[in-house]
């Protein structure tokens, strides 16, 4: 409670009341009598009314300002509305003393209330000084167009990935590669088979180690024709063919590849899923792969995925032998996958299982389907399986072959028999290119019109014809460009 001060002594009687240096008595009274209005502080005191608020997008004008500011300070937390009675500021709650920050009052004479400079004059200047200030600055920055500037610019997050798609380590790894793992692999698997052998198991040529005498293979046409690798059936006597649908057939060789380390399978069965063949010359690095096989002969018909990790790959075997044009992958390829299908997105066979490098991870290799397809329609006609032949030795022209033998061109197959430990010409006797009349130091770099260089060698393109074929070749002989016909024919199982 605010202690009131001490009033004068009364007054002797017969002074005059007018006389304002004399002391008059004061009597206290309660409750202390409503002010008269005092226009000096109308401000702090205004009559309820709307204030004045700028339209919306309208910038805050000095019109206006004074109105809205004086507004927001009415509502602010620590006061309460101000009535048109009441002069005090005061902080009244529920439970709470008034606190009255109005000066303290002494009554003068009759009526009569003179005000000093109290906490409540106080509050009101700096009150005041804040809304002048205020108001100077919304209208400076009015005046700079500040409020009709346009807002800043907030950063574009990036978008959440897609459903199905996450991203890690900056990257992105999108969903649609595993649902074409899944596609390909339901299409392929059904024409996969697994391939028992009930011999000792015998030597792979390709590793140098015992197969396990279980391999896979791939069913290529509906009346019981499948592909597999040569040494998946090597030295068997009988075969057991096992579907994914769990039916057995009994099977046997009908003939290897000379070239390759590939073999046809024939089963007496009819109405078989067979699979769609692609295109291995088509594929490309990076593209998405799918093998399906029985890794260790234990897990059947499994699955894994990968991409090309390379094309044109040369591998030499531990008996000497040298298979060129394969396809390298990083899809899991074990013992067991050998004979297998190597699918792309589509489930389509672009290549067929073979081997994995020494002491690798990661490493596998497969034949290309296009070197296959040959010798899988000589079967399907009942034709012995034989590969084409030239006969002649060669080298594919590289920029070291360039640079050693001085040739004028980038690519091609150049005759030779460097590096031979026989010697002697790189014409066979009595072969087909002896016949066409080439020579040593030739250079084919066509084949019926297909350029002949590292993505097309002359062997992958050769095996895509028959014997008896006749194709044309373009050759380079003494920088003379020349057109030469060549009859093919049969590959001597000899040769290697």
């Amino acid at each position: 409670m605010t202690q009131e001060p001490d009033l004068p002594a009364p007054a002797p009687s017969g002074t005059d009341p007018l006389d304002d240096t004399q002391p008059v008595e004061v009597p206290r009274f309660a409750p202390t009598p409503d002010p008269r209005p005092d226009t000096r502080w109308a401000w702090a005191n205004p009559e309820p009314r709307a204030a004045a608020v700028p339209a919306q997008g309208q910038a805050p004008t000095a019109a206006t300002t004074p109105a809205w500011a004086a507004q927001s300070i009415s509502t602010s937390a620590w006061s309460s509305p101000a009535s048109s009675t009441s002069a005090a500021w005061d902080t009244t709650s529920a439970g709470t003393a008034t606190a009255d920050w109005s000066a303290p009052t002494q009554q003068i004479g009759s009526g009569q209330r003179r005000t000093g400079p109290g906490v409540g004059t106080v509050a009101a200047v700096a009150l005041l000084a804040a809304v002048i200030g205020s108001s100077g600055t919304i209208m400076a920055l009015s005046a700079s167009g500040t409020f009709d500037a346009p807002a800043a610019a907030v950063p574009t997050l990036p978008p959440p990935a897609p459903a199905g798609q996450t991203t890690s380590g900056g990257g992105s790894v999108s969903a649609d590669d595993s649902a074409a793992v899944i596609a390909s692999s339901s299409k392929i698997s059904p024409s996969v088979v697994k391939i028992t052998t009930s011999d000792s198991p015998a030597t792979d040529p390709l590793s140098g180690t015992q197969a396990a005498g279980v391999g896979s293979g791939i069913i290529y046409d509906a009346s019981g024709w499948i592909l597999t690798n040569h040494h998946v059936v090597s030295g068997a006597t009988t075969l057991k063919v096992e579907t994914k649908d769990g039916k057995s057939y009994q099977g046997a060789v009908y003939g290897i590849d000379t070239l390759t380390d590939l073999a046809i399978v024939k089963v007496d069965a009819t109405g078989l899923p067979a699979a769609n063949l692609g295109s291995s010359d088509a594929l490309k690095v990076g593209q998405l792969v799918v093998a399906v096989g029985s890794p260790l002969g234990t897990y059947s018909f499994s699955v894994t995925s990968g991409i090309v990790s390379a094309k044109g790959r040369e591998y030499i075997a531990r008996d000497g032998s040298t298979f060129s044009n394969l396809i390298q992958t990083d899809a899991a390829i074990n013992a067991g996958n050998a004979g297998g299908p190597l699918a792309d997105a589509d489930g389509n066979v672009v290549g067929i299982n073979t081997v994995i490098a020494d002491n690798s991870e990661g490493i596998g290799f497969a034949i290309p389907i296009d070197i296959a397809k040959p010798i899988m329609a000589q079967a399907v006609k009942g034709q012995k399986l034989v590969r084409p032949y030239i006969g002649i030795r060669y080298e594919m022209i590289n920029p070291t072959v360039k640079a050693d033998a001085s040739l004028s061109v980038d690519n091609g197959a150049l005759v030779t028999n460097t590096g031979s430990t026989t010697g002697g010409s790189a014409i066979a006797s009595n072969s087909p290119a002896a016949a066409a009349g080439l020579k040593d130091g030739d250079i084919l770099t066509a084949i019926n019109g297909t350029a002949i260089n590292q993505e097309h060698p002359l062997n992958l393109l050769l095996v895509q014809y028959a014997p008896q074929d006749t194709v044309t070749l373009t050759v380079l002989r003494d920088g003379q460009t020349l057109t030469v016909q060549l009859t093919l024919g049969v590959r001597p199982t000899n040769l290697q």
